[in-house]
């Protein structure tokens, strides 16, 4: 899972990107502070994990991963080479799902680039310098569909569809609210034009730490009512905070969290956020040698699940032998207890996984 972390300037991205990958991005009190974009990759926390490698005394655990980019903090006119220009854009145009650091607090020691945050205006900017980059994409793409459609006309749907998301985003509207009306191959062919704004959003709205554990701060509010319009997810962290757990062991962790009345950290909330926003799940590996967790997207069969491990897999997938998590757990985490109990079934080729499902794939090439 890639996600792209855009923002203004000093809205906390790269304290948030410290925070969630521990790999230590520059972050100062000035704009442009990030030249390269950096990339961070943090395991997924899964308790499944854990709790399976004790019970198999497996040799080794891998997390499910997701992998953050973090991008220089944008400005108006970025797509036309202000501040450091829109080359930065190019880093995220193979992420999965866009995440966008607003910032919902006031401290006069920290400079913004409109001197008085405003979260709707800051997410307007970053947006409408996402589209003019989007349109200089899809114009260089016209052109060269136009000249091979001279000889070649079964470019045409492709064709059709460059002029329908010109269309979209000369009015200022994301690429993505066109999702919902395109049937399958149109999308995938709108995710070819690997346009930013076509792409989902989660905004993460970075507070103060005496915002934590309530719900009145105004700021929020706003980025939740425009989040609620587009469908895009809210996560409300406190990067400085994040980052003060990285420093603590996993204890330390769950009681800190406690005493300041926060349920979960906010890497683990942007995590939830992702995988629902991006239809993912995931499933399960274990045995002696190791426990892994696998990601996938809901609704896939068994045969493109066992893909994911090797494609040797897929290609002489035989059956799954499979039992939930949830199942294996009823019966004490004893898989032999679990068979008698028919509780470990096998499945086919038309078998759609389900989240905590644990698999073990026979097959023969």
């Amino acid at each position: 899972m890639k996600l792209g972390i855009v923002g203004l300037p000093n809205v906390g991205k790269s304290t948030l990107f410290n925070a969630i990958t521990k790999a230590g991005a520059e972050a100062q009190n000035y704009p442009f502070c990030t030249i390269e974009p950096n990339v961070g990759v943090v395991n997924v926390p899964d308790n499944r994990v854990d709790v399976l490698f004790d019970m198999y005394k497996a040799k080794k655990k891998i997390y499910a991963t997701c992998e953050f980019y973090d991008i220089a903090g944008l400005v108006k006119g970025a797509a036309k080479g202000e501040g450091l220009g829109n080359k930065f854009l190019s880093h995220i145009r193979e992420a999965q799902a866009i995440v966008h650091v607003v910032r919902c607090f006031l401290n006069d020691n920290i400079i913004h680039v409109s001197a008085i945050p405003d979260p709707i205006d800051d997410i307007n900017t970053i947006e409408t310098e996402l589209i003019l980059s989007d349109i200089e994409v899809l114009e260089r793409r016209l052109q060269k569909v136009e000249k091979a459609m001279k000889q070649d006309k079964s470019q045409q749907k492709e064709y059709d569809l460059i002029v329908k998301t010109q269309t979209v985003l000369n009015n200022g509207d994301p690429a993505r609210i066109m999702m919902k009306d395109l049937d399958k191959e149109e999308e995938e062919l709108l995710f070819s034009f690997g346009l930013i704004s076509s792409k989902p959003v989660i905004y993460a709205a970075n507070i103060d730490e005496k915002d934590l554990g309530n719900d009145d701060n105004e700021m929020v509010k706003k980025v939740k009512e425009r989040a609620k319009i587009e469908g895009a997810e809210v996560v409300t962290v406190c990067a400085k905070i994040e980052e003060e757990l990285q420093a603590l062991s996993d204890e330390e962790k769950n009681d800190f969290l406690k005493e300041i009345g926060v349920e979960e950290a906010g890497l683990d909330k942007l995590i939830k956020a992702s995988y629902h926003l991006l239809d993912l799940i995931s499933f399960l590996t274990a045995g002696e040698p190791e426990v892994r967790a696998w990601t996938i997207t809901k609704g896939t069969k068994a045969p493109q699940a066992a893909g994911k491990i090797h494609t040797d897999f897929e290609k002489g997938f035989i059956r799954a032998e499979t039992i939930h998590y949830d199942k294996l757990m009823e019966s004490q985490g004893n898989i032999n207890q679990a068979k008698e109990k028919g509780l470990v079934r096998s499945e086919g080729k038309e078998y759609v996984v389900k989240d905590g499902d644990i698999i073990h794939f026979l097959f023969n090439v």
